[in-house]
C-alpha cells in the first residue's frame, strides 16, 4: 500500500526559548506520533499560523489541524481562510482530524459554539470516556487518558455531529461527523517531557488548585498513541479518493 499523504495545518509557532527552542514544533510532534505506527506517511506542513491553507483539497489524502495557545474566539490573520477550508473539507467529506485548537475550530466553522470554560484552565492528564464508536476507532478503547491544556471549550455541537467522548472537565471532549471528521480536545501528540516543560513555563498563569492538580495528574500514563491510530484509520479512508 502506498504512503498516506497527510496535510498538517500548523496553527502555532512557539518562539520562546524555554519551549519553542527546546522542542520540535507542533507538526513535528504529530509526525513523531504517526511515524511510530506501522503505516507510512508523506507529510506536507501548511503554515496556517501565517495564513497558508491548502487551495486544492486533492493535494493530500487527508488533513489535520494542530493545537495552539491562541484562542479560536479571537480574530487571526488565518481565521477566515481556516473556517472556509474546514467547510470545504466537510462538503467534500475529506478526512479531517482536529486536536485542541483544531477541535474547537472545526466546531466553530460548522456552526457549533465555543466559549471560555467556566471551570478555568484544564491542564494535565485527563481521561476521555467514549460513549459512541466509529468503525475507525480500533483498537477499541472506552477510556483514554490524554494530555489536556485548554481554557476554551466546545459547548454546543454543530448540526450533524455526534458526541464521541467526555472528560470530567470537558463535556464535549471528542466528536465526529459522518465518517470523515474526528476531533479531540486533548493533545495526543504530547510527550511527558514536553508536557512538564509547558506546565513549568506557564504555571504562574494557572491558579490554584488547578496548578497542583495538573502536576499530580502527571503521575499517570497518557495513551495519545491510541487516538493516533484512530486518526490513521480515518486518514486511510481518503486514499481511495486520491
Amino acid at each position: 500500500m502506498r504512503r498516506i499523504n497527510l496535510g498538517i495545518l500548523q496553527t502555532n509557532h512557539d518562539k520562546s526559548v524555554e519551549v519553542g527552542d527546546a522542542f520540535p514544533d507542533d507538526a513535528h510532534r504529530f509526525r513523531d506520533m504517526f511515524d511510530a505506527q506501522d503505516d507510512r506517511f508523506n507529510y506536507r506542513v501548511y503554515m496556517t499560523i501565517g495564513g497558508e491553507v491548502p487551495q486544492d483539497l486533492d493535494e493530500q489524502d487527508a488533513y489535520m489541524i494542530t493545537g495552539s495557545p491562541l484562542s479560536v474566539l479571537d480574530e487571526h490573520v488565518f481565521s477566515e481562510d481556516l473556517m472556509e477550508f474546514i467547510r470545504r473539507c466537510d462538503a467534500a467529506q475529506k478526512p479531517l482530524m482536529g486536536a485542541c485548537f483544531g477541535h474547537q475550530a472545526i466546531a466553530l466553522a460548522l456552526g457549533g459554539k465555543v466559549e471560555r470554560s467556566l471551570q478555568g484552565y484544564n491542564v494535565g492528564i485527563e481521561e476521555t470516556v467514549f460513549h459512541a464508536k466509529r468503525v475507525y476507532m480500533t483498537p477499541e478503547v472506552h477510556r483514554l487518558p490524554m494530555y489536556m491544556f485548554h481554557e476554551d471549550a466546545v459547548t454546543a455541537l454543530p448540526d450533524g455531529c455526534e458526541l464521541l467522548g467526555s472528560s470530567p472537565k470537558c463535556t464535549i471532549a471528542s466528536f465526529a461527523k459522518g465518517g470523515h471528521i474526528l476531533t479531540t480536545q486533548a493533545h495526543p501528540e504530547f510527550s511527558p517531557a514536553f508536557m512538564e516543560t509547558v506546565l513549568r513555563f506557564t504555571e504562574s498563569h494557572i491558579p490554584e488548585p488547578a496548578r497542583s492538580a495538573a502536576w499530580d495528574s502527571l503521575n499517570k500514563d497518557a495513551h495519545g498513541d491510541i487516538f493516533g491510530l484512530w486518526s490513521t484509520n480515518l486518514f486511510k479512508s481518503g486514499m481511495s479518493h486520491a
